[in-house]
């Protein structure tokens, strides 16, 4: 039977353009020795000791995040990872939402990203498949985390996820400083909200210069565009990722992006870039 882990992470949930970004990567039991070892390794070659994080790249650690992102993209490219990166443009506001479906947002996008981001209802080859769903630590009290797991439990019964025979085992949180994959969400999924979010043209007060370390999240973004452009030419990170040859590429493709529109909103074109 195939089994599959799904990380998932978030970040910046309000930005200057974008918000509500969401991460996650795929890895089946067949693969996860390896992308771990593979990752955790290439940690060890460039005393990478602590948690790889986006927030601590600077000048000095930017080479050694640049062996890893491409230990991660390696992984990729051989087809033993997928990862998929989910926010919203400010500009859509959604309407007629209760104060209880505003108050629940966070929770219904996680759900959304989730079920959709990596299209599981065609990942089925015939045979039952089961999903594990790891979460870095969430942002929610007992109840309510209680309630979104058993909303996610209950994804095995949706019709998408019953066509490709594939049952929700369990979710389970973790702590990403214990976890190397769930620190490579973190690196590309901070890269993507920085450039998204303009933030590659901040400058200190008082200064007409960039400083050290957002020059070089710049290029450490750079070069994780480099990579994705390596699986798909021309990637634009700010629109959802093409559906070239079917629906099919939403499980096929090793690396996506989604926009998410809500389904009845207005456009407040001042929100724009």
């Amino acid at each position: 039977m195939r089994r599959f882990a799904l990380y998932c992470d978030e970040s910046d949930q309000r930005g200057k353009f974008f918000s509500d970004f969401y991460g996650g990567l795929l890895v089946e039991s067949a693969n996860f020795d390896e992308c771990v070892e593979t990752l955790s390794a290439c940690k060890q070659s460039q005393n990478l000791l602590g948690e790889v994080k986006w927030s601590k790249v600077g000048s000095t650690y930017f080479p050694k995040y640049v062996c890893f992102v491409d230990a991660m993209f390696d992984l990729v490219e051989a087809g033993k990872i997928k990862m998929r990166i989910m926010y919203s443009q400010n500009a859509n506001i959604p309407v007629g939402l209760t104060p209880q479906q505003e108050a629940d947002s966070y929770q219904m996008l996680y759900y959304q990203f989730i079920k959709h981001a990596f299209g599981f209802r065609f990942c089925g080859d015939g045979s039952p498949a089961n999903l594990w769903i790891v979460p870095d630590r969430m942002p929610m009290n007992k109840e309510q985390k209680r309630r979104f797991k058993s909303y996610l439990k209950g994804l095995g019964l949706s019709a998408d996820f019953r066509q490709a025979q594939l049952s929700v085992i369990e979710v389970i949180e973790i702590d990403s400083k214990t976890n190397v994959l769930m620190q490579g969400i973190d690196v590309v999924l901070g890269a993507m909200q920085f450039r998204l979010n303009d933030k590659h043209l901040d400058k200190p007060d008082g200064s007409h210069r960039r400083g050290n370390r957002t020059v070089a999240k710049e290029k450490l973004y750079k070069h994780i565009l480099a990579r994705i452009r390596r699986l798909r030419p021309g990637f634009n990170i700010g629109i959802s990722t093409g559906t070239d040859k079917g629906l099919t590429d939403r499980w096929n493709h090793p690396y996506r992006h989604w926009l998410f529109r809500p389904t009845v909103h207005r456009v407040d074109h001042s929100k724009h870039k």
